[in-house]
This record gives C-alpha cells, structure tokens and sequence, in this order.
C-alpha cells in the first residue's frame, strides 16, 4: 500500500482549501490501497476545452461523463451522471446540458426538500443557490464504461471506512447502490450490511462476517438461477487493504499525518471478476492533538476499596444526600476512625468527628464524596487537584459546567490539570461522575449510595459475590438491584457522565479481579473511543472466563449524528456499537426484559456445559408449549427442537403408563403433560432429558395452578410417593445440582405462586416467569456462547 501517494492526495486537496477528495481522487485512492483497479478516466476542467486526446485516454465506445461539484455528493439526483456514445459531439452536448441544467434542478429538488444544503448554504435560495451552485461546479470526469456482468438486486455491493467518536475507525460492507437505506431498513439484522473496528478484524475475520450477508450470497451465486460474479479472495483482498489503511490513517496512529473522516464506495459492480468502483467520497481531517494518558488503576482501587473516607456535603439537621451517604457507610460497618466529614460548625455528626474544610482534613483521603451543590464544586476540587487532598472522588451533583460557561471552563481546566499530572506520573485524583448515585462495594466495606436503607434493602455480610453491576443511570442500576433478588452484586457502580472515570475503565479493573463471574453494563453513552477500549476490555473479559451483559441506550436515534452519505445511515451509531461489543463476545441485549434475563442465565449458567444448541422442552399447558416451539427462531439467534433418543423416548413411555396418562400425553417436542402430570413425571421427565446425549438444552415450564401439583404452602405430598416425599421445588433443585446440562424453569402465574418461582432461584435455578422470553433469551445467551467457544 502506498501510504505515501495517499498522503500527497490529501496534502493537495487541503492546499485547495477542501477537506475531501473529488471522485477521481477517491479512484486514485483505491489504486493505491492496493485493491481493486477503477475504470479509466479524464478530468476535464470547466474552462478547459474537449479535445480528441481527452477520450483517446478512455478506453471502449461509450464513456460516463459525471459532474465534479464539492457541493453535490448525489450526482445522479440532479442529473450529474451520463451515459453516452464515447464521440466529441455527444460528450460536448452532454457536459455544456450539465452545466447548464444541473443548478436549476439542484435549487428545484431543495426547495422540494429532496435534498440538504450544506453548512453555510442554508440561507441561500433561488438565483442565489443556483448560482452557488454553478460556481461550485469545477469540472466533469470522463470515465470508461464497463457493464456490469448483472444489474440483478443484489449485485452491488458498498464498501465504506467511517471515523466514528466513540469507536474509532469503523469499516462496513453491504448491498449497494441507490437503494443502500432501503435495503437496511427492510432487511433483519446482519443481513443488510456489517461492520466492524478496523482495530479488532483482520481481513480474514471480516470477510466471515460478511459471509453472512444477503449480499455475499447474490456476489457468490449463492442464491436460486445465480451466478458467482467475484472471487472470495477478492473481496478478502478489498476488506484487508481497507482496514489497513484504517488502521493507519486513524486517531489512534500517533504516525498518521491525517484522518480519514470518511470513505465510501458505493457500488462496486462488477465485470468479468474485476471488482469496478463505479462512485466514491472522502472526506479527512487532521488527527487530533495529544494522547491520553489514561486513568491509574491504583486510584480506581482506592476508589472501591478505600481505607479512609471524607463526605462533604452532611446536613447536621436532616437527611439530606450527604447524610444518607453517611448512614449506609455506617451501617456496612466502615470504621468511624477512618471518616472524616467537612461541616462548618458541628464538631461530630453521628459519632464521626468533623473538620470546617476540606483542607483541614489530616490526612489524603483515598476517597471523597462531594454530596454538595454543583456550584460548590470547582472550588473543592480545585482544593483537591492544588493540595493533593484525595486519591478519588465522586461527584454527586450533575450539571457540573453543563449550564454554566465559566464553571465549564473550570472543569475542562481541572481536567487538563489532572491529564498533565498523569502524564507527569506525580499523581491527581480519578473522578466518577458528575451525576453519580454512588457505589455500593462489598469487597471495600462501604455503601456510598444516597437511596436510604428502607428504600433499597441491601443483603449485608462479607461472603462471595461474582457480580458487578455498572450503570450510567443510577435509577436503572437501584431498580435492577431492587427486584432482582438473585443479582446481589459484589459491586455496583454508577458512572453519571463519565467527565474522567469511564464505563471502560471499571470493565479493565473487574477483568482482574478472579472472582467476579458475571459484569453488567447499562451504557448510554461513550466517551471519545471508549467504545472501542471497552470493547477490547471485552476481549479480555472473555479470555478470564467472564460474562459481559450489556444494553446500551439509545437505539432509536440510530445514525442522526453520523456523517452524510449512505454509510450513516446503514451503520449508524447503534448498530456499529451493537456490532463491535458483540463480537468482542459480549451478551447484548435490545430490551430491559432481555437484559434480566441474560443476567439470570449467566449467574444460573456460568459454569454449565453449552455443547451445541439441541433444546428440549416440557410444559403442562399447550399454549406454553407452542409458545416455545414459536420463538426457536430469532433475528440473532437459532435453536433446534431436537429428536430425542430412543432410549429416553422408552424411559417416558414407562413413566406416562405408569402415571395412567398414555391417552392423554404424546411424546414430542416440545412435550405437552397436560394438566394430569403429577410432581413424579415431572421430575422423571426431566431426569431423562439431562441423561439424553442428544439434548444440550432443557426447557422445563409449570403452570402451577392445576389441581394435580402440590403448590400452595399448605399442599402436602404423600410420603410413600415416588419423590419420597420432596415437593416439586426440591425434587427439580436436586437434579439440577446433579447436572452440568443447562435447565432452565418457567413458572407463569401470579403472586401466590412466587414462592415456587423464588424456591427455584434461590436453588440456582434459572427462572422465567413467560416460555416464550425464556426461550428467546436463552437462544440469544446460548448463541453468544458458542460463538466466544468457536472463537477460543
């Protein structure tokens, strides 16, 4: 690759006064990226004359003549694309037609609102925009035509290079041409288009994500009547060099003299296997200045385990934030003799002794909570940064700089502060928030969330936890806290606006510590490429035998910040977050239910065996038992509702004779028991579906308000009965402990059977309380599982 030429491309432009790349630039570009050859082709400048020359250069009898205006990115839209017999007369006609027609169609199509105005142009309308136009118009190409070997749907394909803010250099692959959006909207995910970091895929590894595309099907002739039209090895050729040059020109090469903003083909057709781009943009930018130097982990250390703590912020006269902060951290049990509280005038609060001001603290605290209004709090942490006063901090209050353009040059001041301090390796705090609800660790002995005891019931005593919880809305994380009984994290922690401390940071820090299982991350935002460190904090996660559950906010507002072209809008911001975090081996989740539920199954499943995706399932109700067979098939996912083997099918055969129901059960699967199944085929059944080789998946689902089961606190079962006496929860717990198999329950019903459903959790069962979301989630936790495992 010939970075060197490139670059001179780019050097040349921005002489120019332009931050993009006419398309025959973008065409010598591609040349040079040692990928695919474009056609041939001849700038001809607006003043300049047509000669006979001009069209010896391009080769074949007819020629496309295209309009080259840094105002016009949609040629075609406004008439800026001909095809005409390869002859001075016809070429003529059909440039001075451009000239002429082209500004007038432009103003027509904007006024209709057809098309956007660049920045700076919105206020021009009319004779103004015309003429606006028409000065922008600096030449046409006259390129060789090529036809393509099918203009079949499908037989396109864009190719394109995107800088985005949170995950650096993004590059994405998918069915082409003018109907790119449409494609991506009506097409199910993964279907329509790819992408992926440049940082995190080899060509190899992107080219295998690309096979699972519609439109690598139609490239290959894969489809019905099809015909291959283009080798693997070269699109394999086309995404390494791609990436390549992503990875050098990009933000994150301290080496790169530019950025590219930017890149899209859009299409490649194709002709006697040459790939042949046939339209191109590009846009680039010089790289941003200085390199972070990142937070210490040892501060994030003080941060969650602290030997001493100071509150600023404590009301001596009620139960404000600061003083329910101080309440919780007592009532974990953090010794009085390691807190400090800054108060103005009392000398002890609650048994804990105060000081007037921060700087009269007696020592460096490791931590300091300001539950104080955000006014106050450029002054403290001036104090803090000036005086060296504590190794962390959390900021409570939101807001800080946020309204305020003085205060917000002070905290972007304190922060440039820190950064140095860092890069001087003489120290500075780490900061989480503003907007931080808190941290609760159990490992560090203190609760420093300001929701009160009474609100948020929190289980107290220092015993093994392998979960950590970390939410950038601290409502979400306390709500997820209050009715997920079974989550009980080691660690929760929220983030607020991530001014320092980030969602990547504490991802980096949980990865080391051996005895957390499950993380979860609700995120609503990234700092700038923390996206992509997070996602190659996920790798590690993945290689520590962890779980990453991850929902990230925002779905809907999809590509409206992206750049213009069509790459935004087929892999916007979501998707391309979706898109990275999951082939890091995270277990994403679309909707809230979906994030419990993956949960639930991580601290249910973590250590079973997930062998392939062969599920079984049993319920006494026909509607749950359709329900599950309906949802096998997701978006992101595939189960299939194997054979059982003929053995297991003998064992039931005995159990449903000798329970009397051989009229009213038929062994399938999914398997209805009716209503008729007592506790003993339950658990008989299931027995023989964990001893069935054939099966990696066990689906179990009750509806526990037939007469038949024994479900009510009151109800009894016989002592002489097969389960020798055990209810339905114990005897179901039992086989679950004997098995490495993953079950899963169902228990749908209301309230008065929640101590079925509870029983079952507190077993280390997981429990749903719907076949159908038990179902879809586990297909969604099952798939990402076997692909972290194919991946290993």
């Amino acid at each position: 690759m010939s970075f060197s030429f490139i670059n001179t491309l780019f050097e040349k432009a921005e002489r120019a006064g332009r931050s993009f790349l006419f398309e025959y630039e973008v065409y010598d570009l591609i040349q040079n990226a040692g990928s695919e050859t474009p056609p041939a082709y001849r700038f001809l400048p607006k003043n300049e004359r047509l000669k006979k020359e001009d069209l010896d250069s391009v080769p074949g009898e007819k020629a496309v003549v295209k309009i080259v205006s840094p105002l016009i990115l949609h040629k075609s839209d406004v008439g800026g694309v001909q095809i005409v017999n390869k002859t001075l007369e016809d070429i003529l006609s059909a440039l001075r037609r451009m000239y002429s027609d082209i500004p007038g169609t432009f103003a027509e199509m904007v006024r209709l609102g057809k098309l956007d105005l660049a920045e700076g142009l919105q206020e021009n309308t009319g004779e103004e925009l015309k003429r606006h136009i028409s000065d922008s118009i600096e030449g046409v190409i006259i390129c060789q035509y090529m036809v393509p070997d099918s203009r079949e749907f499908g037989n396109e394909l864009l190719v394109s290079l995107r800088r985005t803010r949170e995950f650096g250099m993004i590059l994405s692959a998918g069915l082409g041409g003018t109907d790119t959006e449409l494609y991506a909207k009506r097409f199910r995910k993964g279907q329509a288009v790819v992408a992926a970091s440049t940082e995190m895929v080899s060509g190899e590894d992107f080219f295998n994500l690309f096979r699972s595309t519609i439109s690598y099907r139609k490239l290959a002739g894969l489809t019905r009547g099809g015909k291959r039209i283009v080798t693997d090895e070269q699109l394999l050729e086309c995404f390494a060099a791609l990436i390549e040059l992503g990875c050098f020109f990009s933000p994150l090469n301290p080496g790169a003299p530019y950025v590219i903003d930017e890149l899209e083909i859009n299409p490649f057709a194709f002709s006697n296997y040459l790939m042949l781009p046939l339209d191109g943009l590009c846009r680039f930018s010089r790289p941003p200045k200085g390199k972070h130097a990142g937070r210490p982990s040892a501060n994030i250390d003080k941060l969650l385990h602290p030997g001493s703590i100071a509150i600023v912020g404590a009301s001596a006269k009620g139960m404000n934030i600061g003083r329910i902060i101080l309440e919780n951290i007592l009532k974990m049990g953090f010794p009085r003799e390691d807190l400090f509280l800054v108060h103005p005038s009392f000398q002890h609060l609650d048994g804990v002794r105060t000081v007037t001001e921060l700087l009269s603290i007696p020592k460096k605290v490791d931590l300091l909570i300001l539950a104080v209004n955000s006014s106050a709090i450029p002054e403290l942490l001036e104090q803090v940064v000036e005086h060296g006063r504590a190794h962390s901090v959390v900021l409570v209050p939101g807001g800080f700089g946020e309204d305020d353009a003085s205060a917000n040059d002070k905290r972007d001041e304190l922060l440039a502060r820190i950064e140095q301090m860092r890069r001087e390796k003489s120290g500075g705090p780490v900061i989480l928030g503003g907007n931080s609800l808190g941290i609760l660790s159990h490992p560090g002995g203190y609760d420093g969330i300001f929701i009160p005891e009474s609100k948020l019931p929190k289980s107290r005593g220092r015993y093994l936890r392998k979960s950590a919880l970390v939410s950038q809305s601290g409502a979400y994380m306390i709500t997820r806290m209050s009715k997920l009984s079974f989550l009980d994290p080691a660690y929760a922690v929220s983030i607020g606006n991530q001014i320092d401390l980030t969602a990547a940071d504490f991802l980096r820090f949980f990865n080391k510590k051996e005895e957390l299982e499950t993380i979860a991350f609700y995120v609503e935002g990234f700092a700038d490429l923390d996206g992509l460190a997070f996602s190659q904090a996920v790798r590690e996660s993945i290689a520590a035998g962890k779980e990453i559950i991850f929902y990230k906010a925002g779905r809907t507002a999809e590509g409206k910040t992206a750049m213009t072209g069509h790459t935004a809008s087929i892999a916007g911001d979501y998707m391309v977050c979706e898109s990275c975090i999951s082939q890091a081996g995270a277990f994403v989740a679309e909707t809230f239910s979906d994030f419990e539920g993956l949960l639930r199954l991580s601290r249910a499943l973590h250590g079973r065996e997930i062998n392939g995706n062969r599920l079984a399932a049993v319920s006494n109700a026909g509607y749950e038992a359709v329900g599950i067979a309906d949802n096998i098939l997701g978006e992101d996912y595939s189960l299939e509702m194997v054979q059982f083997q003929e053995n297991t099918v003998k064992k039931m055969d005995m159990l449903i004779n000798n329970a009397g129901l051989q009229q009213l059960v038929t062994i399938a699967n999914p398997m209805d028991v009716t209503p008729m199944a007592t506790e003993d085929v339950y658990t008989g059944i299931i027995k023989s579906l964990l001893d069935d080789a054939n099966i990696d998946l066990v689906v179990i689902a009750i509806v526990p308000l037939t007469p038949i089961l024994h479900t009510l606190p009151d109800e009894h079962i016989a002592d002489d009965g097969a389960s020798h006496g055990k209810g339905l929860v114990a005897g179901i717990a039992a086989l679950n402990a004997q098995t490495v198999k993953p079950l899963v329950m169902v228990v749908d019903s209301g309230p008065l059977y929640d101590h079925i459903a509870n029983g079952l959790e507190e077993s280390g069962l997981a429990v749903f309380r719907s076949a159908d979301q038990a179902v879809r989630v586990l297909g969604k936790y099952v798939q990402t599982r076997l692909f972290i495992q194919h991946k290993a």
